[in-house]
């Protein structure tokens, strides 16, 4: 009988241990996602700060810095930010190889799609009135 009552045993522990890989398993693959929104995050803040940034030198460095060096600047700043709200979808959109079934939810795609399509279009807006000339300078 001793050897009934170990061959249980092993078969338990084995079970604990088949289910607690899957468990890592799913932690894994929730960690995964929570990674994709920070690095979302992190594009649509460079975005942001650079839109920023190119705004804030139109505005305040016309009477410091020449015009073209002023214009050339905030125009790559603003369609920088352009590149990066493009890149945050993408990113999180396309993220590569697909990790296990997480507990966790995705952003929704039709979330991110509009909330970067909005950013986009206010930076092409903010690249058109800079780069011709359609905001004063100073």
């Amino acid at each position: 009988m001793p050897a009934a009552e170990s061959s249980r045993q092993v078969a338990r522990v084995v079970e604990h241990v088949e289910d607690s890989a899957d468990r890592r398993t799913v932690l894994a693959a929730d960690r995964t996602i929570f990674a994709a929104e920070r690095t979302y995050a992190a594009w649509v803040r460079t975005g942001l700060a650079s839109l920023a940034a190119g705004v804030g030198a139109k505005a305040g460095l016309g009477e410091v810095i020449p015009t073209t060096i002023v214009l050339i600047s905030s125009c790559v700043l603003v369609l920088f930010s352009i590149f990066c709200f493009v890149a945050a979808v993408w990113r999180q959109l396309i993220p590569g190889v697909p990790p296990p079934k997480p507990d966790v939810y995705r952003l929704p795609v039709a979330l991110l799609v509009f909330i970067n399509g909005t950013l986009i279009a206010i930076s092409a807006a903010a690249a058109v009135a800079i780069c011709f000339g359609l905001t004063p300078i100073g």
